[in-house]
């Protein structure tokens, strides 16, 4: 590694790249800022509208001392037909957001541009942007990928694809083992994700590409932590050769800043989050449910009301996160009549502050991986409402294998949004039940939730399984120039 003068090693220098979509960006830029905390000097690459979604963060860190900070490059609107300012998949209609991965596949000369131009010793880049392994392999430099998801996930995709287990039903009302695993996982068919669903031959080659170049990377950092996924690391290196480093729950390791995690630096965001704070304080120790579907879920305006009416009629205190994008479906009077009994949030939610408030108890989640993991990580029990992606599966480690949540209801679901059934209020209510009350069982599921939330707080402190993770891949990154000189030097 070169030296500064007195022969002091500079700091590292890490690239950071994350995908156009909030639940990527948030946890990659965590993940910088972790790397910036331990003296390595983190740069994140992003597109001028997704800076605006992390100014705040990394203006914070930056303030705080970590040596961070953002590398723009243009995102390629006009060329997919998306308006100016159209960057992220939260920011554009549920149709669009083909565009944005249309987009995504544009950008690699920019990639390939600053990387050479700036030569940083690691890229740390989403796992859909396939082209900076080969990139990092010009630059002599190693590439990490990053998933939005954890490992449990990762390993039943892998399992899917690879073992084709859907394949032996015929219908969808008959459930099928994922082979492979750890624990038992079962699934029916329109749990499935759109890709494992559809017969589109482009998405599986598309799939092939992610996969070959996550092979010729160093491995993989994996937002979570071992005391829930250390099965699915040995199982991720035993199908796929995969090494893996645990680093999270990275929402935990933010110095503080939760309140502000994922705000755009705007009125809107400041006063959403004293909204919620001042409201939270009012409430009574675990008596509020905390309800909200991440940035891109989308319900009929039917199953909104079904909601409404379920979150009231569980009887207790609820803050509960919706989209900002109209209101024709609120019941008449629904919010006056609710009083203090109940607030609802239009779009952003300082959500890892309201997680970690004393006063809520439970989270209705839509099982999108950041959620889940906030979830576990708050200590709390969850009612899942799973709706698209790989959310099903998810779910499945929350309720089947550790023991912390409940499902929405048993009926028919589905990724496809033509085939949802409306859930009602009754269904909702009663899951509610469950989290909040449910006797002897639910108490049980409570206590259960605490210790993992107090294993996730352990596991990011220092001496924790995910510090001692961090510690790991650093160094790894610090000895590759020793390492290619060996093998160099092995060949000559």
């Amino acid at each position: 590694m070169a030296t500064h003068a007195g022969h002091e090693p500079r700091p590292l220098r890490v690239f950071f790249i994350p995908f156009f979509a909030t639940g990527h960006m948030i946890p990659m830029v965590d993940i910088a800022r972790l790397f910036a905390a331990r003296g390595v000097d983190a740069t994140v690459l992003v597109t001028p509208s997704n800076a605006a979604l992390i100014s705040r963060t990394i203006d914070d860190a930056a303030a705080s001392g970590l040596p961070i900070r953002t590398l723009l490059y243009p995102f390629p609107s006009a060329e997919v037909g998306l308006p100016p300012g159209a960057e992220n998949i939260a920011s554009v209609p549920l149709a669009d957001a083909p565009k944005v991965d249309a987009a995504s596949l544009l950008t690699a000369g920019d990639h390939d541009r600053l990387l050479r131009l700036h030569h940083p010793d690691a890229v740390v880049s989403d796992t859909h942007f396939a082209w900076t392994t080969s990139i990092a392999r010009d630059l002599r430099i190693p590439r990490i990928t990053f998933h939005a998801i954890g490992l449990f996930p990762v390993c039943v995709l892998g399992s899917l694809i690879r073992n084709l287990p859907h394949l032996s039903v015929t219908d969808d009302v008959h459930p099928f083992i994922v082979p492979d695993l750890p624990h038992p996982v079962q699934m029916f068919r329109p749990e499935l994700p759109d890709f494992l669903r559809s017969e589109n031959t482009a998405i599986a080659q598309a799939m092939s590409a992610l996969n070959e170049a996550e092979a010729g990377s160093l491995g993989v950092v994996v937002n979570s932590f071992a005391e829930i996924e250390s099965a699915y690391a040995d199982c991720y290196y035993k199908f796929d050769n995969m090494r893996t480093w645990f680093v999270g729950p990275v929402a935990l390791a933010d110095g503080g800043e939760k309140a502000s995690r994922g705000a755009a630096a705007d009125a809107k965001a400041v006063a959403n989050r004293e909204l919620c704070m001042r409201w939270l304080d009012k409430q009574r120790e675990r008596s509020v449910v905390y309800a909200c579907f991440g940035s891109w879920c989308h319900f009929s305006a039917a199953q909104l009301r079904e909601l409404a009416l379920g979150l009231e009629a569980a009887g207790h205190p609820f803050l509960w996160v919706v989209r900002d994008d109209g209101e024709e479906w609120m019941p008449e009077g629904f919010e006056e009549k609710l009083g203090e009994k109940g607030l609802v949030v239009r779009g952003w939610a300082p959500q890892v502050a309201v997680l970690g408030h004393d006063a809520v108890g439970g989270f209705v989640t839509h099982c999108g991986w950041n959620s889940v993991l906030e979830g576990v990580s708050s200590g709390l029990p969850m009612v899942t409402w799973p709706l698209s992606t790989e959310q099903f599966i998810n779910e499945k480690l929350v309720v089947e294998v550790l023991g912390t949540a409940v499902r929405a209801w048993e009926g028919f679901r589905s990724t496809e949004e033509g085939e949802k059934e409306v859930v009602k209020a009754g269904d909702v209510a009663a899951a509610v039940e469950k989290v909040m009350g449910g006797g002897e069982e639910g108490e049980k599921r409570r206590v259960t939730a605490r210790e993992f939330g107090e294993k996730a707080k352990a596991a990011v402190k220092v001496g924790g399984s995910s510090y001692e993770g961090l510690s790991r891949l650093i160094g790894e990154i610090r000895d590759w120039p020793k390492k290619i000189n060996g093998c160099d030097a092995a060949t000559a």
